[in-house]
């Protein structure tokens, strides 16, 4: 199963919500997806979905998941790797507003750059060939999936602490 979820924000991630319905529907993925719409307005024909899970339901739905896709929030991608799975983050983009700036970007890229444990992607089109290939991609990534979380909180913590700085 493939989750994904788009966190609570309160624009819009149709851009993510309708390419994965459309994977669903032209059969690129068979295997059964979960979507949390958020604040969407596009309804999913071809996935489950539903606007918000019980915190409690997601921790099921992203230990239970193969795969699980996320916007760039931190708190979307934290949860997959405490459980010692490797997200697919689509971070939000100003230009599809569905954020007020590109934050999402320059964060998920840094994330990436230092820590090499979440997937990254910033062209969407590109998103059915890293889920096609997602066990070869994670099993080649120079990381292990053991749980850090405290060294992850504290350089997570500085890496915030910078962009602050630069905004």
């Amino acid at each position: 199963m493939i989750f994904v979820t788009v966190g609570t924000h309160e624009q819009q991630f149709n851009r993510l919500v309708e390419y994965m319905d459309n994977l669903k529907k032209n059969t690129a993925i068979s295997e059964k997806v979960i979507i949390q719409t958020g604040y969407s307005t596009y309804e999913p024909k071809y996935c489950e979905w539903r606007k918000l899970f019980p915190y409690e339901q997601m921790i099921k739905l992203v230990t239970d998941a193969r795969i699980v896709i996320t916007h760039g929030g931190p708190s979307s991608f934290i949860l997959p790797l405490q459980i010692g799975k490797v997200p697919i983050v689509v971070p939000r983009q100003k230009k599809y507003d569905e954020h007020v700036n590109e934050h999402q970007m320059t964060f998920c890229n840094e994330v990436g750059k230092r820590y090499g444990n979440i997937i990254t992607v910033t062209e969407i089109d590109k998103l059915e060939k890293l889920i096609l290939n997602y066990e070869n991609i994670v099993c080649d990534m120079k990381f292990k999936t053991t749980s850090n979380n405290s060294r992850f909180n504290n350089e997570l913590e500085k890496i915030v602490d910078q962009l602050m700085k630069n905004e």
